[in-house]
């Protein structure tokens, strides 16, 4: 199987008067930009032949940066419960009476408990996701250095017909 691309859009970003000023250098073969309608040069792409070992990688890679990309939101979460731990750790420690009962929510049950019991079961707490978002991080790093392994391997063959850097939204 062989893949035949060509770039149909020009790298610049778009402006009010995009036909009059193109930045590319004008030779022969030219194509228009399909998004802002100037000219530039086609470059020419050579024809690669996409084994059964190829699209194995290409689908490890795709699976690997989507599990990395649910990673990283899983930790953002993860870090967001945390600082809410955090701030209701500051919240008990400001309290002036000390034998104010305080609610913790376990399940969907609030019990309520002493200050010293509170702030211990929400150190408990802290230290859990402290741990997890440690473990999470460690994944991503496996995850990241196989990615970094397949992206040589596949631009090593591919070259610039292959495009695996993630997109900016």
């Amino acid at each position: 199987m062989s893949t035949h691309l060509q770039r149909r859009v020009c790298l610049k970003p778009l402006s009010p008067n995009v036909l009059g000023s193109s930045p590319f250098v004008l030779r022969k073969p030219t194509s228009w930009c399909r998004v802002c309608m100037c000219q530039f040069p086609v470059q020419a792409v050579e024809d690669v032949n996409v084994t059964f070992e190829d699209q194995q990688k290409i689908n490890k890679f795709a699976r690997n940066n989507n599990r990395l990309i649910e990673l990283k939101e899983e930790i953002e979460l993860k870090k967001k419960q945390l600082q809410n731990l955090e701030d209701a750790c500051d919240d008990i420690m400001m309290l002036d009476d000390d034998t104010m009962l305080v609610p913790y929510q376990i399940g969907e049950v609030f019990i309520s408990h002493s200050q010293d019991e509170t702030q211990e079961m929400l150190e408990a707490a802290k230290q859990s996701f402290q741990d997890e978002i440690q473990a999470l991080q460690t994944r991503v790093e496996t995850i990241q250095q196989v990615l970094s392994d397949l992206k040589v391997q596949l631009y090593a063959k591919f070259g610039n017909n292959i495009n695996l850097e993630a997109e900016d939204n």
